[in-house]
């Protein structure tokens, strides 16, 4: 099976770090020497490891006893690798959230059970569900201090049910857990009989995500390669990853922006020739005959074109301490295409808490908005939603080359 990218999300206290923790430690995924150094700086009387340690990198955040960053973990079963991003639940790094959500498959959204669903539980769904990701995990968690209750557990998958039709997932799965005590982590759990389902581990496993290769194929330039040795007198490869969908020799591809037909002739992945690849793949490919293609140029089925606009609409995700500043002009990058735009205008701010759209041009650090950009060239991209691959960019200052948005188009 493919690799699973899965975030968490959660209030401060409800478990994210220790549910991480439980899962990588029950899955036997620590090394020895690691579990040691766990021991030593374990302070809590009576407990042989603080799981919450395992994924907090900086002393500073055990200090304040939050993630403040996005901590990434590696491990892998017997039946599948999965890659786990732990983002920060304060409204304040909203942007650390959507970094980790960006390249994510399913989202945990874990609920304290004697809490119930909250503000801040409603924007961790909306967050998710507005960066494409379609499955999610409502983990019901520390269902051990409401005595396994079956009654509470029935009530707050109720009260999501009322608020899913905002929401964009596909499917949502509730699973009732103690991650400080293991229950219906790893194994199912004898304390929770009434629970016919599977474990999250278990439902990590096996959940169905759609994967890249399905989508339309799109490929950019990253490198134009032309040795121009003795040994390679008339090479020309174009050098970069398939970003979605598949290749293969002799199908007709359009080169954009010249918009010029052309036929694959050879592929070679790994210096070596195949006849297919698919996203995901670093390649290079080579055309029937000869075109002007530059770096940041894209190939895309013929029958598969994307949409081309130099009016962009799309989400964005304010990233900087300086504030937007509508009829600016900054770099817009493409994966490997730069574009200069202007921001003609804020269409609607997004009140990421309460689900509603306000007027007003000021965006903020961590601020959600609808924007209209227009470019001094058209670009070629796909919708966030129907390929997230294509359909995302960032924002950068021309001045500072600071970073400051990220974007979804619409």
């Amino acid at each position: 099976m493919n690799t699973l990218r899965f975030i968490t999300a959660g209030n401060v206290d409800d478990g994210k770090s220790t549910l991480i923790g439980r899962l990588l430690y029950d899955s036997d995924s620590i090394h020895t020497d690691q579990l040691g150094v766990l021991q030593k700086q374990t302070k809590q009387e009576g407990v042989d490891i603080d799981l919450s340690l395992i994924t907090d990198g900086l002393r500073a955040e055990r200090e304040q006893g939050i993630t403040i960053d996005v901590a990434y973990k590696y491990f892998s079963t017997s039946k599948r690798k999965f890659i786990i991003a732990d983002a920060p639940g304060h409204e304040q790094y909203t942007r650390n959230m959507i970094t980790g959500a960006s390249n994510s498959d399913l989202i945990i959204i874990l609920v304290d059970a004697r809490k119930g669903i909250t503000e801040q539980t409603k924007r961790h769904a909306s967050i998710g569900s507005l960066m494409g990701i379609k499955k999610a995990i409502i983990a019901i968690n520390k269902i051990d201090l409401v005595n396994y209750s079956e009654s509470v557990f029935n009530q707050i998958q109720s009260d999501f049910e009322q608020i899913k039709s905002e929401l964009n997932y596909n499917e949502i799965i509730y699973i009732p857990v103690s991650a400080l005590v293991g229950d219906n982590v790893v194994n199912t759990s004898e304390n929770t009989p009434w629970y016919n389902g599977k474990s999250i581990l278990e439902t990590l496993e096996s959940i169905e995500i759609e994967t890249t290769e399905n989508l339309a194929s799109r490929f950019q330039v990253q490198w134009v390669i032309r040795p121009k040795d003795k040994a390679n007198h008339d090479y020309r490869g174009y050098a970069g990853s398939v970003l979605s969908g598949s290749y293969k020799v002799g199908d007709k591809v359009t080169i954009l922006p010249v918009r010029i037909e052309t036929e694959i002739v050879k592929i070679e992945r790994n210096q070596h020739e195949v006849s297919q690849v698919v996203a995901g793949d670093n390649v290079v490919l080579h055309f029937d005959n000869n075109i002007d293609i530059s770096r940041g140029d894209t190939v895309v089925l013929s029958h598969q074109l994307p949409i081309e606009s130099n009016q962009i609409k799309t989400w964005i995700s304010w990233l900087d301490n300086a504030s937007l500043q509508v009829g600016k002009t900054y770099l817009l990058q493409h994966r490997f295409k730069n574009v200069r735009v202007k921001v003609q205008e804020v269409n609607n701010k997004w009140n990421i808490n309460q689900w509603q759209f306000t007027e007003g041009d000021s965006i903020q650090l961590n601020d959600i908005a609808q924007v209209t950009l227009k470019a001094n060239q058209p670009l070629f991209y796909d919708a966030f939603d129907t390929n997230s691959k294509s359909g995302n960019a960032v924002l950068i200052d021309e001045t500072s080359y600071n970073t400051v948005g990220a974007l979804m188009f619409l």
